[in-house]
């Protein structure tokens, strides 16, 4: 819950700076580019450019090294079973492929969902995921193996933490519900078009790693390193999916940036392609930042929870960790891709400065408060449970002894490939925030976000004065 939930409970209220209604300079870095302009302006520092230039190259050696370790294992592997017949693919291979596609379908279709009715996904997915993840924790559960009886016992606490998340945060949904419905309001031009196309490539990629894992699975009697050689593809997928989720992130926030800020209408093709060529680099470095950033944050926030005051030496960890995290977000956060799109800086200057900008207009604990990440995120998890559910019941019918590994592997698909596909629903709200920002009084922006800054410092005046009350 902690992981999930956007507040710092450990910060004292603060009443929150509404911004003025007098107009504002803009800053020396939110000078926009022109809508269809595929070179960009450099603004990234010395350290900036190479730390992107080292990140590039990374990203596209490991793409080689992994796709040599895919075939050597796959075609090993095969030639090895045909003398051992330790594995059997027939077995094992279609439950996954079937769902990498049914993580395809479902992301596609959840997506349509999400632009068309805006309105009821929120609440929605709210109720779903903790379904989702408790029948397949009874699945696990029904397995039988000690592996399987510890994901299912993870899986079935997992729905019971997300159940009492939907309670706590149920006061916050009218306004993500708002924000949300106002920022895909008018998606750009080819996002559907972006997205399958994305789908597919995501898709395919699984599959052929799916390959991969199959391959170490048939030597593992021969080799100990075969383990070793699945979490390297695991890895690989992971940091793969992130930077395909986070190019459509960077694409599509810098098209809606564009409405939201000038009122241009930037075609999607030329950003995509601007996005491939010079961003590569910060991409695939937020790609792997974020992900990192994130659930230490979740680790921190989950400590505080748990240690709170109650030990002297636990509550100074917890605010070591604190410290540690609140650092950590300020240089390496998702709401900076909006600004490696647009003003192609580096991740880590886009990250600063985005989040100071956050602080200077009074908008730190309404981020912080964003239900949209959770959205995307229960989004994700409940896809996944879908084709854990398709795989696993498969493997039980089929081949029981695969059913575990075969289901967790379909989880993971079938999340990364979800994310992908509502990325960029993700990118029109945090394009929203950044735009709004930089000119808040911009005749663009309707009243969603000052209407909650108001609700926000009466609940902040209000505990203020409960506080006082009972001191």
């Amino acid at each position: 819950m902690a992981m999930l939930n956007n507040s710092d409970t450990t910060t004292p209220p603060q009443i929150i700076q509404i911004p003025p209604q007098a107009p504002q300079q803009r800053l020396p870095f939110t000078v926009p580019i022109k809508a269809q302009v595929s070179s960009f302006p450099n603004t990234t520092t010395v350290a900036g450019q190479t730390a992107r230039r080292v990140f590039k190259i990374l990203f596209y050696l490991h793409l080689f090294l992994v796709a040599a370790l895919v075939t050597l294992l796959t075609i090993y592997g095969l030639v090895s079973d045909s003398h051992t017949h330790h594995f059997h693919p027939k077995k094992w291979y279609p439950q996954l492929l079937a769902s990498a596609a049914c993580a395809g379908i479902v992301g596609f279709t959840w997506q349509w969902i999400t632009a068309r009715h805006s309105t009821r996904v929120v609440k929605l997915v709210f109720w779903l995921s903790p379904l989702l993840i408790c029948a397949m924790g009874i699945m696990f559960v029904c397995i039988g193996t000690a592996v399987s009886l510890a994901v299912g016992v993870i899986a079935l606490v997992c729905a019971l933490v997300q159940s009492l998340y939907f309670c706590w945060v149920n006061p916050r949904f009218e306004y993500a519900t708002r924000i949300l419905s106002v920022s895909i309001a008018f998606p750009p031009n080819r996002t559907q078009g972006l997205t399958l196309y994305s789908i597919l490539i995501g898709t395919l990629y699984c599959c052929f790693l799916v390959a991969g894992i199959g391959g170490g699975r048939a030597i593992e009697n021969r080799t100990k390193l075969a383990a070793f050689f699945i979490f390297l593809i695991l890895l690989s997928l992971g940091w793969t999916m992130q930077f395909l989720k986070n190019a459509m992130y960077v694409t599509i926030s810098r098209v809606k940036y564009m409405n939201f800020a000038g009122g241009v209408d930037m075609d999607t093709r030329v950003a995509f392609c601007d996005t491939i060529k010079h961003l590569t680099g910060s991409v695939s470095m937020g790609s792997i930042l974020v992900p990192v950033i994130v659930l230490f944050r979740g680790f921190a926030r989950t400590t505080s929870l748990v240690g709170g005051d109650t030990d002297e030496f636990m509550f100074s960890c917890v605010s070591c960790y604190m410290g540690v995290a609140s650092f950590l977000v300020v240089r390496g956060n998702r709401w900076g891709f909006v600004h490696v799109g647009v003003y192609n800086k580096g991740f880590v200057q886009a990250s600063t400065d985005t989040w100071e900008m956050f602080i200077r207009v009074g908008l730190e604990q309404l981020i912080d408060l964003d239900l949209t990440g959770a959205f995307c995120f229960l989004s994700g998890v409940g896809t996944g449970a879908i084709c854990s559910l398709v795989s696993g019941i498969w493997s039980i019918v089929m081949h029981k002894s695969y059913a575990t590994e075969v289901s967790i592997y379909a989880f993971l698909i079938g999340y990364f490939i979800c994310r992908l596909a509502i990325a960029w629903v993700q990118a029109c709200v945090s394009a929203y925030y950044v735009a709004y920002a930089e000119n808040p009084q911009s005749t663009q922006f309707d009243s969603t976000i000052p209407v909650r800054l108001e609700q926000l410092n009466r609940s902040q005046a209000l505990q203020i004065f409960r506080g006082n009350n009972l001191s």
